[in-house]
């Protein structure tokens, strides 16, 4: 590019004004429109478009990226291989003995197989580091997608090769283009025998027009990969032997971070994820926008609507491969954690507290999130057996315990009811609150769950009552495809579209249903499909209330007759009345519920009876009845099954359902 220079005035042109080092470069965001020379004296006039000269400095040997994508479209695998490739592990038996899911490493993550708190590591490639976050790719979790964003400067889009864009690809990909972010499209699971990556990408495209991408977005850069054989390449029937052009397109496709004023006092970090050390106590994860920060340096957490905390760091650190290496000092662009501070909370900015915090920059905005849509009560257990099994029984437990969890669930609410023993908590959908309680269960608490419901808001502009509605998409295979219409119908669905998967012939069916539906829906649906259903869903939007009630279950539940244990006995007369949950031996009390009813309603049975014992020959003593085996019920099943009436009673090793003692006289099985 040809600068413009005046040797007459002694005056260096811009491109030779700026400041190149190994690894800061100055880039400049205004220029100076040069007017000439005076001819009558040998000053110079310079007149000036704009303000004076911006300077933006360019860190070159970093770069944050989040992987973001649907579920199960391979984002841990992803990361792994190039965990795998960047040379974290000292050989190939350490790596062996690492296995696969790295970074899943909460029990939950690894049964359910799925992402469900972001990830935070960093791998070196030719000198530069990189700062990978891995983010859960579930609807439900969508928050921590959120938050992690804040973080990084581009993105991996992860997408299925068979598969295409999928309802929380579209959700993840707004977030981060509304940041501004670049995205690499990463076209996953390559080897897969169905693989049309030429369709993928028309897709991914189409997506990103939609989504109302800028022309420097939608000109992305797209790599072909196999997670699980560690492959990528520029085509996809040319795959290099490992993830090495995965690592190009990071260096030459994410932009560095650039940073506006790297000075102490222009300190700025927002905080983005909490969490906790068994020595250190609470400790923040934030990113450096501006400014540098040291260990021992006095800084206040600021907030744009809440007083000023300050303190002192203890210690700091930044991330290191799988873990954290301590630093006496990181500059802008960096991701940090810290420790030292006890009462910071995501949201939260860290700034300088020299000289008492007079030049201080201002805090950054907090972090916004999609508000919930679906509550739960979660309370004190007060079953005939609460108590036998627990540590943790108490409402100041379960209190403290449910408000801790929002330092660090941004998604999740929770709010005092008018009994003192319950508490209402709201999150993104179900599976986001059984996830909690499952944690809670294992800590050891003994609760008391009430059936999921909506939340619903208010329009002020039109004064009508408005619910959620969620987009859903459902592969099955075609002589299943009625009963899914039917099921959707039932619960007020409303058809969008419907047609032939190409990638591996199912049928897809798209609808617009009311979350109120959606509760219970996924066990109907694969009960009618013989577990072949693949559900997606995420939430769409709100819309004006329907008036009328959507129908949940229709067969009722049968009840314990009395307080006692299960007998063999009594369980062969009661197996002919539906489905059991109970076997011999088992505990239950009055209206506890211990099976599915085969018709509406419900029904109470004995099966705690007694085999009457005498002398008396029996005609039919020989004659043995076998008893069916009980239906194993998982928490989500649970949670699922509950009626309006019911509530689910949770300890550290069994779950009860039963009728809720305080609603009388609804004898309806329906929700």
């Amino acid at each position: 590019m040809k600068s413009f220079s005046l040797k007459s005035c002694g005056i260096l042109s811009i491109a030779a004004a700026a400041t190149i080092s190994t690894s800061f470069a100055f880039v400049p965001s205004r220029t100076a429109t040069f007017i000439g020379q005076n001819t009558r004296d040998t000053t110079c006039k310079l007149q000036m478009s704009a303000p004076p000269v911006e300077k933006v400095e360019v860190n070159t040997k970093l770069r944050n990226i989040g992987v973001i994508a649907h579920v199960d479209h391979g984002k841990t695998t992803l990361v792994d291989a190039l965990i795998k490739q960047s040379g974290v592990f000292r050989d190939e038996s350490q790596a062996a003995e690492a296995g696969t899911t790295i970074m899943d490493n909460e029990d939950q993550e690894r049964e359910r197989g799925i992402t469900i708190l972001a990830k935070n590591l960093a791998v070196m490639h030719n000198g530069i580091k990189i700062n990978v976050m891995d983010t859960p790719g579930h609807a439900d979790f969508g928050g921590e997608v959120e938050r992690v964003l804040n973080m990084c400067d581009g993105v991996l889009l992860v997408v299925d090769s068979v598969e295409g864009p999928k309802p929380q690809t579209r959700f993840v990909l707004d977030k981060a283009l509304q940041k501004g972010m670049k995205a690499v499209v990463v076209v996953n699971k390559i080897d897969r025998p169905a693989a049309r990556p030429d369709f993928v990408i028309d897709k991914v495209f189409d997506l990103f027009v939609e989504l109302g991408a800028t022309d420097e977005q939608t000109d992305f850069r797209i790599v072909y990969a196999s997670g699980l054989l560690g492959k990528a390449g520029d085509e996809p029937d040319e795959l290099a032997e490992d993830m090495g052009p995965l690592f190009e397109a990071i260096m030459e496709s994410i932009d560095p971070p650039s940073i506006k004023d790297a000075s102490d006092d222009a300190l700025q970090c927002l905080v983005s994820n909490i969490d906790y050390d068994a020595f250190k106590g609470k400790m923040g994860i934030a990113r450096i926008t501006n400014g540098r920060i040291k260990a021992g340096q006095p800084i206040a957490l600021a907030h744009p609507d809440k007083p000023k905390k300050t303190g002192r760091l203890s210690s700091l650190f930044v991330f290191d491969n799988l873990g954290q290496k301590e630093v006496e000092e990181a500059s802008a662009g960096e991701i940090i954690m810290f420790s030292g501070l006890n009462d910071v909370e995501i949201g939260d900015t860290l700034v300088t507290n020299e000289n008492g915090g007079l030049t201080a920059a201002d805090p950054l905005p907090p972090i916004a999130v999609e508000q919930p849509t679906v509550r739960m009560t979660i309370g004190v257990n007060k079953s005939p057996l609460a108590g036998r099994e627990g540590k943790l029984l108490t409402s100041r437990m379960i209190r403290d315990r449910l408000f801790k969890e929002l330092d660090r669930n941004v998604a999740l609410q929770v709010e005092e009811t008018e009994s003192a023993d319950r508490y209402m908590v709201s999150g993104r959908g179900q599976l986001h609150l059984t996830v909690l309680i499952e944690t809670m269960r294992r800590e050891g608490f003994e609760l008391e769950i009430g059936p999921p419901s909506v939340i619903y808001k208010n329009n002020e502009e039109t004064g009508q009552v408005e619910e959620p509605w969620e987009s859903v998409e459902v592969r099955v295979p075609e002589e299943y495809c009625g009963s899914v219409i039917d099921l959707m119908n039932q619960r007020k669905g409303e058809l969008q579209d419907m047609g032939i998967d190409d990638g591996e012939g199912l049928s897809l069916v798209k609808y617009l249903v009311p979350t109120r539906g959606m509760l219970g829906l996924r066990s109907a649906l694969l009960t009618a499909t013989r577990g072949t259903a693949i559900i997606d869903s995420i939430f769409d939007s709100y819309r004006p209330k329907i008036p009328v009630e959507i129908q949940g279950r229709d067969k009722g539940s049968l009840l314990a007759f009395a307080d006692g244990s299960v007998t063999s006995f009594g369980l062969e007369g009661a197996q002919d009345r539906g489905k059991l949950f109970a076997k011999p031996g088992d505990e239950v009390y009055k209206r506890m519920i211990i099976g599915i009813h085969q018709r509406p309603g419900d029904l109470e049975v004995n099966v705690c009876k007694q085999k009457q014992l005498t002398n008396m020959r029996s005609a039919n003593k020989g004659i043995t009845t076998g008893i069916v085996a009980p239906i194993e019920m998982s928490l989500d099943a649970c949670v699922e099954y509950l009626a309006a009436d019911e509530i689910l009673e949770i300890t550290p090793t069994k779950f009860r359902m039963s009728k809720n003692p305080e609603i009388s006289g609804k004898k309806g099985g329906k929700k």
